[in-house]
């Protein structure tokens, strides 16, 4: 059992997601944590992140929201978000970054993010990284089986945070996001190491 409070129940996209994670990421070993203190319970109640641990499918770390979808989806089709990282030192960095965007994206309607948008951190995803934007991916990492978790009455879809450079953003806006993806792809270049140089 993950560590869930055990006097709230979960909602059901919750309970739904933690078993398509187990599913995905079998033989992982897979917690819930809280985001970080501060203000998401107004706008994303019961907040929490699914932390995955390496194991058979994936070498490193991989963190995925859950409640996104509860405080903004629109006829049961709504978002979560994912991040992948080398390793968990960082890990309260990790779930800043994941309840930061949760936040913003569960603000006001034309805050709102899906594919192809792109994100100011506000710092470096990682410490000494050029990378301070995240680019809202498909998670190329995984595949579509990873991307979408369904059940009755609706489905979320599962978008990667994907750490880029500034001027790789500036880039994406004036040339496009497959232009950029092209680039990437013809590096191609490792999106888990915090010190790789800009393609921009």
């Amino acid at each position: 059992m993950l560590g869930l409070d055990a006097s709230k129940k979960p909602a059901v996209p919750h309970v739904t997601l933690r078993e398509h994670l187990e599913g995905f990421f079998h033989g992982h070993s897979i917690d819930c944590v809280p985001g970080v203190a501060g203000p998401i319970e107004d706008r994303v109640p019961g907040f929490r992140i699914f932390r995955i641990a390496p194991g058979p499918r994936f070498n490193c770390w991989a963190y995925v929201t859950s409640g996104c979808w509860s405080a903004t989806q629109c006829d049961g089709h709504g978002l979560e978000f994912a991040l992948t990282t080398p390793s968990d030192t960082h890990d309260e960095v990790h779930r800043e970054s994941l309840t930061m965007n949760a936040y913003y994206h569960a603000g006001p309607e034309n805050q709102r993010l899906d594919h192809g948008h792109t994100v100011a951190i506000g710092r470096p995803w990682l410490p000494d990284s050029l990378c301070d934007h995240w680019l809202v991916s498909l998670p190329y990492p995984f595949g579509p089986d990873f991307e979408i978790c369904e059940w009755d009455g609706g489905h979320a879809r599962i978008l990667w945070l994907l750490p880029i450079t500034e001027a790789e953003r500036d880039f994406k806006a004036c040339a496009g996001l497959e232009a950029l993806e092209d680039r990437f792809e013809e590096a191609p270049i490792d999106f888990l190491n915090p010190g790789r140089a800009s393609l921009a």
